[in-house]
């Protein structure tokens, strides 16, 4: 057996695109992804699945249609299924994602969502 405790900081200098998930490790069909985020993505909802933000580095908003949330370095916050949000950040910030292994990015093509979603680093 292959014993390495995985470094968040080292898996985040490998890479400076932003909004495009990385993923890093995964537990029975869940994936654990790095994405560094600045600027405002577009609003979305996943109809699906619960969706946690953990803020590693910085500090995000996101926006729902009836208020906001700060997510502050070291803290986390769990969008429930099936609610519109809008992410952002107003400088660079980086997070963790966990989610379902199906769940791909919404921005861009299908095929191109098919494929960033299984880039391990």
């Amino acid at each position: 057996m292959y014993y390495q405790a995985i470094n968040l900081n080292e898996k985040l200098s490998k890479f400076n695109d932003q909004w495009s998930p990385k993923v890093i490790g995964q537990i029975n069909d869940h994936q654990f992804k790095l994405v560094k985020i600045a600027g405002e993505y577009e609003w979305h909802v996943h109809e699906e699945t619960d969706k946690v933000f953990m803020t590693i580095e910085g500090e995000m908003i996101i926006d729902f249609r009836d208020g906001r949330v700060k997510i502050s370095k070291g803290e986390m916050f769990i969008v429930p299924r099936g609610v519109e949000m809008k992410p952002s950040a107003e400088k660079e910030c980086h997070i963790m994602l966990v989610e379902p292994r199906s769940v791909v990015n919404t921005g861009g093509t299908e095929s191109e969502l098919a494929t960033a979603n299984d880039i391990w680093i």
